[in-house]
């Protein structure tokens, strides 16, 4: 028992490394995140409004790569991007790996949640198309106005958990090779557990993880209740009342 005490929580390794995860890492594993979800949420909109297009060569190529990003490990096409684009010639960025991890992450992003918005969009009452489009609106109009906007306000629970989602994929960002201010939060515990061979530091960069991910999860918690709880109160109004139903013999 004393072994697993010392080997997890040895809390002299904890508190010599926290300073680093609070400073370096949880600012670099925000940023990731939140650059990665920026792309995603842009580039996933435009995949979602080619998926549920009614022309078919609009639809195939958001098909296909959304297929493609969400089969793909992780992993690999952060690799893939981080390393194989610089091998190729393809430098935008210098020799700084931290832009081509943003846009790893964001690739994969996109393609999670432009299915997000996807479900969003075809989960709104085709009878608001209709009616935009009786009203003299444009098609894209129409969606840009009435249909996306709603479908937008849907999915906010699921676009939160999926920006949880990137925070923790952004740890598998390590292996392009940052340098020692762009490491993240995993990056940092595991320098220290290589260096001295206990996973204290690991498991100090774990409850950094929870630190960000367990509120937004009641986040997300509170969003789908309070969004289930608006479509219930707006389902009793429009009931028809006992008194027009029973008609005059009641």
């Amino acid at each position: 028992m004393d072994a697993i005490l010392k080997t997890f929580f040895n809390f002299e390794i904890m508190a010599g490394v926290l300073p680093n995860l609070i400073v370096t890492g949880l600012k670099n594993t925000i940023i990731l995140a939140s650059g990665a979800t920026a792309i995603g949420l842009c580039f996933g909109l435009v995949l979602a409004m080619m998926a549920v297009s009614r022309r078919a060569w609009l639809r195939w190529p958001a098909s296909i790569y959304i297929d493609l990003f969400r089969g793909l490990p992780a992993i690999l096409t952060i690799f893939l991007v981080g390393q194989g684009l610089p091998l190729a010639g393809i430098r935008p960025f210098g020799t700084s790996s931290y832009p081509y991890g943003i846009i790893a992450l964001g690739l994969i992003t996109a393609a999670y949640i432009s299915e997000i918005f996807r479900s969003g969009i075809q989960g709104i009452h085709h009878g608001q198309m209709e009616a935009a489009r009786a009203l003299g609106m444009p098609y894209l109009t129409a969606m840009r106005i009435v249909v996306v906007p709603q479908g937008i306000r849907n999915v906010l629970p699921a676009l939160t958990n999926q920006f949880i989602g990137t925070i923790k994929d952004s740890s598998l960002v390590y292996l392009l090779g940052f340098t020692v201010m762009e490491r993240e939060l995993y990056r940092i515990g595991q320098d220290v557990a290589q260096r001295t061979g206990n996973m204290s530091a690991l498991i100090a960069a774990g409850v950094m993880y929870l630190i960000i991910t367990v509120p937004l999860t009641h986040l997300v918690n509170r969003l789908d209740r309070r969004l289930k709880e608006g479509k219930a109160q707006a389902a009793l109004e429009e009931a028809p009342s006992p008194a027009v139903t029973g008609g005059v013999a009641a």
